[in-house]
Protein backbone atom coordinates (compact mmCIF):
# COMPACT_ATOMS: atom_id res chain seq x y z
CA UNK A 1 0.00 0.00 0.00
CA UNK A 2 2.98 2.27 0.98
CA UNK A 3 4.17 1.90 -2.78
CA UNK A 4 0.78 2.89 -3.88
CA UNK A 5 0.90 5.38 -2.25
CA UNK A 6 4.31 6.84 -3.31
CA UNK A 7 2.78 7.37 -6.92
CA UNK A 8 -0.03 9.60 -5.81
CA UNK A 9 1.64 11.86 -4.25
CA UNK A 10 1.64 15.22 -6.06
CA UNK A 11 3.96 18.51 -5.22
CA UNK A 12 2.17 21.70 -5.48
CA UNK A 13 3.69 25.06 -6.02
CA UNK A 14 3.08 27.90 -4.76
CA UNK A 15 1.30 30.53 -7.65
CA UNK A 16 2.40 33.89 -8.21
CA UNK A 17 1.33 36.67 -10.58
CA UNK A 18 4.25 37.42 -13.27
CA UNK A 19 3.52 40.10 -16.09
CA UNK A 20 7.04 40.56 -18.62
CA UNK A 21 6.53 43.54 -20.45
CA UNK A 22 8.56 44.48 -23.15
CA UNK A 23 8.84 47.16 -26.31
CA UNK A 24 7.00 45.47 -29.66
CA UNK A 25 10.18 44.74 -32.43
CA UNK A 26 9.32 47.77 -35.02
CA UNK A 27 9.25 44.99 -37.49
CA UNK A 28 9.92 41.33 -37.46
CA UNK A 29 10.50 41.43 -41.46
CA UNK A 30 14.46 41.67 -42.58
CA UNK A 31 15.67 43.17 -45.73
CA UNK A 32 18.31 40.21 -47.11
CA UNK A 33 21.74 40.96 -46.42
CA UNK A 34 23.13 39.66 -50.07
CA UNK A 35 20.27 40.27 -53.23
CA UNK A 36 20.81 37.12 -55.30
CA UNK A 37 17.12 36.56 -56.19
CA UNK A 38 13.64 37.48 -57.05
CA UNK A 39 12.72 37.32 -53.45
CA UNK A 40 15.56 39.56 -52.45
CA UNK A 41 14.87 41.94 -54.39
CA UNK A 42 10.78 41.97 -54.53
CA UNK A 43 11.23 41.68 -50.50
CA UNK A 44 13.97 44.99 -50.18
CA UNK A 45 11.73 46.69 -52.42
CA UNK A 46 8.73 46.22 -51.19
CA UNK A 47 10.27 47.32 -47.50
CA UNK A 48 12.28 50.06 -48.54
CA UNK A 49 8.65 51.19 -50.26
CA UNK A 50 7.26 50.33 -46.84
CA UNK A 51 4.63 48.70 -48.58
CA UNK A 52 2.60 45.61 -47.37
CA UNK A 53 2.56 42.56 -48.97
CA UNK A 54 -1.08 43.30 -49.48
CA UNK A 55 -0.43 46.92 -51.20
CA UNK A 56 2.27 45.12 -53.60
CA UNK A 57 -0.07 42.31 -54.87
CA UNK A 58 -2.62 44.96 -55.71
CA UNK A 59 -0.05 47.01 -58.18
CA UNK A 60 1.15 43.73 -59.25
CA UNK A 61 -1.49 42.52 -59.93
CA UNK A 62 -1.58 39.10 -58.52
CA UNK A 63 -2.80 37.28 -55.22
CA UNK A 64 -1.24 37.93 -51.35
CA UNK A 65 -0.06 34.52 -51.43
CA UNK A 66 1.95 34.93 -54.76
CA UNK A 67 4.03 37.24 -53.02
CA UNK A 68 4.06 35.63 -49.76
CA UNK A 69 5.79 32.15 -52.22
CA UNK A 70 7.90 34.89 -53.89
CA UNK A 71 9.11 36.73 -50.54
CA UNK A 72 9.46 32.75 -49.12
CA UNK A 73 11.44 31.58 -51.91
CA UNK A 74 9.04 28.78 -52.55
CA UNK A 75 8.07 29.77 -56.38
CA UNK A 76 10.38 32.07 -58.79
CA UNK A 77 7.79 34.83 -60.72
CA UNK A 78 6.55 33.18 -63.82
CA UNK A 79 7.33 34.88 -66.90
CA UNK A 80 4.06 36.55 -67.45
CA UNK A 81 5.24 38.72 -64.25
CA UNK A 82 8.69 39.12 -64.79
CA UNK A 83 7.51 42.59 -66.64
CA UNK A 84 5.54 43.91 -63.95
CA UNK A 85 8.25 43.00 -61.36
CA UNK A 86 11.13 44.88 -63.57
CA UNK A 87 9.28 47.80 -63.43
CA UNK A 88 8.45 47.73 -60.11
CA UNK A 89 11.92 47.41 -58.98
CA UNK A 90 12.93 50.04 -61.86
CA UNK A 91 15.66 47.65 -63.36
CA UNK A 92 16.04 44.31 -64.46
CA UNK A 93 18.78 43.29 -61.41
CA UNK A 94 19.33 39.77 -63.71
CA UNK A 95 20.01 41.57 -66.86
CA UNK A 96 22.91 40.19 -68.86
CA UNK A 97 24.88 40.69 -71.54
CA UNK A 98 24.02 39.18 -74.77
CA UNK A 99 26.64 37.88 -77.44
CA UNK A 100 24.93 36.45 -80.29
CA UNK A 101 21.58 36.71 -81.78
CA UNK A 102 20.04 33.70 -79.63
CA UNK A 103 20.75 34.98 -76.61
CA UNK A 104 19.50 38.68 -77.20
CA UNK A 105 16.15 36.84 -78.63
CA UNK A 106 15.51 34.96 -75.20
CA UNK A 107 16.97 38.12 -73.69
CA UNK A 108 14.23 39.63 -74.77
CA UNK A 109 11.47 37.38 -74.31
CA UNK A 110 12.28 36.92 -70.99
CA UNK A 111 11.87 40.58 -70.15
CA UNK A 112 8.93 41.35 -72.35
CA UNK A 113 7.07 38.26 -70.29
CA UNK A 114 7.15 36.10 -73.97
CA UNK A 115 6.95 32.51 -74.48
CA UNK A 116 8.49 31.44 -77.56
CA UNK A 117 5.04 30.72 -79.51
CA UNK A 118 4.06 34.54 -78.65
CA UNK A 119 7.14 36.19 -80.39
CA UNK A 120 6.98 33.60 -83.22
CA UNK A 121 3.41 34.56 -83.95
CA UNK A 122 4.46 38.32 -84.01
CA UNK A 123 7.62 37.21 -86.20
CA UNK A 124 5.19 34.72 -88.21
CA UNK A 125 7.26 32.04 -87.84
CA UNK A 126 6.93 28.62 -86.39
CA UNK A 127 8.13 28.49 -82.86
CA UNK A 128 10.67 25.76 -83.43
CA UNK A 129 12.16 27.90 -85.94
CA UNK A 130 12.52 30.27 -83.43
CA UNK A 131 14.02 27.55 -81.10
CA UNK A 132 16.32 26.50 -83.66
CA UNK A 133 17.99 30.32 -83.42
CA UNK A 134 18.03 30.85 -79.87
CA UNK A 135 19.94 27.69 -79.26
CA UNK A 136 22.12 28.64 -82.32
CA UNK A 137 21.07 25.60 -84.55
CA UNK A 138 19.46 27.86 -87.18
CA UNK A 139 20.24 31.31 -88.76
CA UNK A 140 17.27 33.71 -89.98
CA UNK A 141 16.73 34.36 -93.27
CA UNK A 142 18.35 38.01 -93.81
CA UNK A 143 14.75 39.75 -93.68
CA UNK A 144 13.73 37.65 -91.12
CA UNK A 145 17.24 38.99 -89.46
CA UNK A 146 16.53 42.69 -90.12
CA UNK A 147 13.35 41.92 -88.23
CA UNK A 148 14.55 40.32 -85.31
CA UNK A 149 17.08 42.71 -84.95
CA UNK A 150 14.61 45.72 -85.13
CA UNK A 151 12.70 44.34 -82.45
CA UNK A 152 15.35 43.17 -80.17
CA UNK A 153 17.44 46.25 -80.67
CA UNK A 154 16.33 47.71 -76.92
CA UNK A 155 18.70 45.19 -75.41
CA UNK A 156 22.01 46.46 -77.52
Amino acid sequence: MASRLRHLRRVALPSCDLTLKAKKPASREKCPDFLRTWRDYIKTRRLDLKLTKRQLSLKLNVSDVTIYLWEKNRVKPSLAQIPKIIQFLGCDPFEKKTENLGERIREYRRVHGLTQKKLAEQLGVDQTTLAGWERRERRPTKRLSEKIIAIVKSLS
